[in-house]
């Protein structure tokens, strides 16, 4: 069976946009896969949060994935500091990287742009931390986005580079999955672009029912359709588009054969497509909420994931470094 491996930053909850667009392949995955998840707290390092936020971040990732569907019987989710053969990896990895393509990186450029104050080593060998986790577990495919391409075209010249220096057919070049044929990019409530934290459009998966009602009632909409049978402008497209991933087919046929011959309230419109959210968050809310309250089954489920991931890494490294030349 091949094998997948896939990193989850602690960058805050979950919205319906990472549900539908990541999370949802996640937990179809573990079923076609030999899965692993692991939460990137390393990663996380280089925008320098407190240890507070650090902990509570992972606890945070790790209940709403594990409520989504993630089975760590059957996908163990481990958070990435409790396996340190990553770091040592890392390290043989950076001795082979060069400043320069690491320089050229466009997520690195980008960070440079946006955080000029702290333009950080770790945020230059962001592809070589990112390569150890993928190369330690010798992955076959790796779900990312576009914006991560570039370092998995890295990991790849990585692991031919290593190959090639020390003589050894021994890292697989890993290939990127990505969930075109899956995913579905899902719109904010602001009336454009897909829903994200740093835009201010999302309904989180932990939302309670007040919130979710709050946020769909001031999404974005138009005076309405002038003529029958008319394209739905953006605005109005996003909101059918949430009714399609939420709503029965009947209610989506009701409110679009509405637009059509314009007699749609939107008003009402809007509150049908809260209540769905609701129904479709509020199981998984439960969920989350009873993870959260039981912080040590989180960690018993961490360090279970951390204790498969560790079997691995540490053959990994003892073959590395007999390869490399060191004592093991």
């Amino acid at each position: 069976m091949e094998r997948v491996i896939s990193g989850i930053r602690p960058t805050g909850n979950l919205h319906l946009g990472n549900y539908f667009g990541a999370v949802k392949s996640f937990v179809q995955m573990q079923h076609e896969y030999d899965s692993m998840f692991f939460i990137a707290d390393w990663h996380s390092l280089t925008t320098h949060p407190t240890p507070e936020d650090i902990r509570r971040s992972a606890r945070t990732i790790l209940s709403e994935y594990l409520a989504c569907g993630i089975d760590p019987e059957k996908a163990p989710i481990y958070i990435q500091s409790d396996v340190k053969e990553v770091l040592e990896l890392y390290l043989y990895l950076n001795m082979n990287a060069y400043l320069g393509e690491l320089e050229r990186v466009t997520s690195f450029k980008d960070k440079v742009r946006a955080q000029p104050e702290n333009v950080n080593a770790g945020l230059l060998t962001y592809p070589c931390l990112m390569a150890a986790d993928i190369l330690m577990h010798k992955a076959d495919k790796v779900p990312v986005g576009k914006d991560q391409e570039q370092n998995m075209e890295m990991a790849r010249l990585f692991a031919r580079r290593f190959n090639r220096i020390y003589n050894v057919e021994y890292f697989k070049e890993p290939e990127s999955y990505h969930f075109n044929k899956h995913a579905v990019k899902v719109p904010g409530l602001n009336g454009t672009g897909k829903m994200g934290k740093s835009e201010g459009n999302a309904v989180y998966l932990c939302d309670d029912e007040a919130t979710i009602k709050k946020k769909v009632m001031r999404a974005v909409t138009d005076a309405g359709p002038e003529r029958l049978n008319q394209e739905k402008p953006e605005p109005i497209a996003n909101l059918f588009t949430l009714l399609e991933l939420v709503s029965t087919q009947e209610t989506y046929d009701f409110f679009n054969e509405a637009y059509n011959n314009m007699t749609i309230r939107y008003g009402d419109l809007k509150k049908q497509l809260a209540a769905d959210i609701n129904a479709f968050c509020a199981p998984i809310r439960e969920k989350i909420l009873e993870y959260q309250a039981n912080p040590k089954l989180l960690d018993e489920i961490a360090a279970a994931g951390a204790a498969k991931a560790s079997a691995r890494a540490a053959q990994t490294i003892k073959e590395v470094r007999e390869i490399i030349g060191f004592r093991v």
